[in-house]
């Protein structure tokens, strides 16, 4: 429920209770002394989809923009009225609380980035460390989630204002993640902190935002509709909020640390990753909110909006489209990595049961196979563990056997060292 208040002007107190009348809504008038400019309160219960079409039928009666109308949420109805006055209908938000939520969710400027610096800390030493924990909690602080919506919200209600605020915090506060992660990777190079070698693409939480595949845009498009309904039905904002740093906070700091470390691919895959969130969280938005029957707040700006909203939904449905490309690429080029690692094991397992090689034993020590391989056609290398009793002599091709095997089972050409351990069996 929702309780509106009306500070009625003086002279304009029967507009009020006529329209109120008409709309078929309960009222109460207290009297108002604001030096005199106010005549009356006229306090109004209603449920939430019901506050935006009272507040038009308002303006449309003639009341004066000087007025004051203030929405609260009620906590609690008490009245053997409330299912007649709360059918339970209402399911959004009307377009004022829309745009005053979107407004508090799109914070100023120094508490947003001091709260986003201080996630990338906490979110980079989480990809540094492989603690998914640290990541999670990280992400309680980001404030992502408000300057997604708000952009959004000021495309579909024709606030320029806000769509503009909304769009500079997201590109400014990705950067500046970026720029942080990036900045504590070069602190943190080379020092006692990290072990020496230190490869970021070998750490599992670094290498999941490098790998991303076409799942992804799944996460994106759904962190976006989690967004706009918590937004519009007032319900889980924080973790929501979550859920949309999830997908941008790590990925974006995961870019600093490849830019601390210059390594090209990092960036560019982990790059990617950020762009398709951040453009799939848009563009749901965008639509959700616009087929939830959010509009301008002047019919005669409708048509004006729509073809504004048109044009950026094809723009970020082209970008999409194209990273979604690289999203497909990676998806592939991971999918073969895996497979040959699959396909050799498998084979592996075969031959140590096989009579053909009597008493050896196989173990793969290592596939390295990466997704760039894949791409430059440069052939896999494995290298095999073959246990064999003391005493016991391979044949002469015996590699070549080891190779042939292994290339038959993987349909691929492959780099096959073999490395031959001697075992003393009891009888």
């Amino acid at each position: 429920m929702r309780l509106v208040q009306v500070f009625v002007p003086r002279g304009q107190l029967e507009v009020v209770l006529e329209t109120a009348d008409e709309a078929g809504v309960d009222y109460a008038v207290s009297e108002a002394a604001s030096h005199g400019e106010f005549e009356a309160l006229v306090s109004i219960p209603v449920p939430p989809d019901a506050v935006e079409p009272l507040l038009a039928a308002f303006r449309t009666a003639g009341l004066p923009e000087s007025s004051y109308t203030v929405v609260t949420a009620a906590e609690a109805i008490i009245s053997e009225r409330t299912p007649e006055i709360d059918d339970g209908t209402g399911t959004r938000i009307s377009r004022e609380e829309l745009e005053a939520r979107a407004r508090e969710l799109a914070p100023a400027a120094s508490t947003y980035f001091i709260l986003l610096v201080v996630s990338t800390i906490i979110a980079t030493a989480g990809l540094l460390l492989d603690s998914a924990a640290t990541i999670i909690g990280a992400m309680v602080v980001a404030p992502l989630m408000g300057p997604a919506l708000a952009a959004s919200v000021g495309v579909v209600v024709d606030d320029d204002e806000l769509a503009a605020r909304g769009v500079v915090l997201q590109v400014a506060g990705l950067a500046a993640t970026v720029a942080t992660a990036a900045f504590l990777g070069w602190l943190l190079r080379g020092t006692v902190l990290l072990p020496p070698g230190f490869d970021i693409t070998a750490v599992p939480q670094v290498r999941e935002r490098i790998t991303p595949n076409v799942i992804a845009l799944f996460l994106a498009l759904g962190s976006g509709v989690a967004g706009v309904v918590s937004l519009v039905r007032n319900v889980g904002s924080v973790l929501v909020g979550v859920a949309i740093a999830v997908a941008l906070v790590p990925p974006a700091a995961t870019v600093g640390l490849g830019i601390a470390w210059w390594h090209p691919t990092v960036v560019v895959t982990a790059g990617t990753l950020v762009l398709v969130n951040l453009l799939s969280i848009n563009l749901t938005a965008l639509l959700l909110l616009w087929g939830v029957g959010y509009r301008p707040e002047r019919t005669e700006r409708i048509d004006r909006v729509y073809d504004r909203l048109r044009s950026r939904v094809v723009v970020l449905l082209v970008a999409i489209a194209v990273l979604s490309l690289v999203l497909g690429g990676v998806t592939y080029g991971t999918y073969q990595t895996a497979a040959i690692e699959h396909e050799v094991r498998t084979e592996l397992e075969s031959m140590s049961d096989d009579p053909a090689f009597e008493a050896f034993r196989f173990q793969e020590v290592g596939v390295d196979y990466e997704l760039i391989d894949v791409y430059r056609d440069d052939p896999p290398s494995v290298t095999v563990l073959v246990e064999r009793p003391a005493g016991e002599a391979e044949s002469a091709d015996f590699a070549d056997r080891v190779r042939e095997r292994l290339e038959e089972a993987t349909g691929t050409d492959l780099e096959v060292t073999v490395e031959l351990v001697d075992t003393q069996r009891s009888g």
